[in-house]
């Protein structure tokens, strides 16, 4: 009898310590690996910044090849790991200035960020893909922060003509993580050939990339069988991406999360799709998501 309660302690506790390690379900199988910080709420993922204390650090253009170099945000924690990552470039005519509140948001949910300036503020999508990729690689492959990027997990993000590079970048790059064009802009309309999991963004005031002729044909391009969404802002304009906007960045850290990390405890955001609200006009979306 003795011996029997003695297991039953010992199996006792080690389903306690199964369950209190971070990582280990309570069937003792190993969880995602790639979750990053405490389970996230609404209000979270609207917070002004996440969990991780977030450090920056410049890379000039002299040091960068194929683009025109930028700002990294890193969580400044060595203890959790590597993280995934994700390259952001402005649109036509702007400095990486016009997205940089992205940086230390999205970094401080748990990624290292990349803002960047690109060659010149005149390039078009195609340029800005191939930019962000090479932004991506210089990140995974020359940064002073490389040892703390997965670079098996990494997705894009630009605004306007930076936005239509990230979709120029997914279609060259399949191996992309996930995509958020910001009231993308790019004289190709139809996608069909993207891989990669990705949210659209448009502004139903956008009178420089109206979305009936650009945010919406590329989402309705893209493959039926991907996973998509598409997310059009109630009362916004072509630059409200150029500003600190809780809309936009609930939804960019949300879509990040579930596909960059595989972090299925950010979907609840994501699925059933969002209802029209005071900051959404409409909103779109493959359900369930991962499948």
């Amino acid at each position: 009898m003795k011996r029997h309660l003695a297991a039953a302690a010992t199996a006792t506790a080690a389903c306690l310590t199964l369950l209190a390690t971070p990582g280990v379900s309570a069937a003792g199988t190993a969880a995602n690996p790639y979750e990053r910080g405490p389970a996230p709420t609404q209000s979270s993922i609207e917070a002004l910044r996440g969990p991780y204390a977030v450090s920056q650090t410049s890379v000039s253009s002299l040091a960068a090849g194929g683009f025109g170099g930028g700002t990294i945000y890193y969580p400044t924690t060595t203890s959790d790991g590597t993280f995934g990552a994700v390259v952001i470039s402005p649109g036509f005519t702007a400095y990486e200035s016009s997205i940089a509140w992205l940086g230390p948001r999205l970094a401080s949910q748990g990624f290292v960020v990349f803002t960047i300036d690109t060659l010149t503020t005149l390039d078009q999508p195609d340029s800005r893909g191939r930019q962000l990729l090479a932004a991506l690689d210089h990140l995974t492959q020359r940064s002073s922060v490389r040892g703390r990027v997965d670079a098996s997990r990494l997705g894009v993000m630009g605004h306007s003509m930076g936005g239509g590079g990230s979709l120029e970048a997914a279609k060259s790059r399949p191996s992309l993580k996930a995509a958020i064009p910001l009231t993308g802009w790019n004289t190709d309309k139809t996608w069909p050939e993207i891989a990669t999991p990705t949210l659209v963004i448009g502004a139903d005031g956008d009178t420089v990339a109206p979305v009936a002729s650009h945010s919406e044909p590329f989402y309705e391009s893209l493959p039926s069988s991907l996973d998509k969404a598409y997310l059009e802002l109630n009362g916004a304009t072509h630059f409200t991406p150029n500003t600190s906007n809780t809309t936009i960045a609930k939804y960019s850290v949300s879509w990040l999360k579930r596909f960059i990390d595989d972090d299925t405890r950010y979907e609840q955001f994501l699925c059933p799709l969002p209802r029209p609200s005071l900051t959404i006009e409409e909103y779109r979306g493959t359900c369930p998501l991962g499948s």
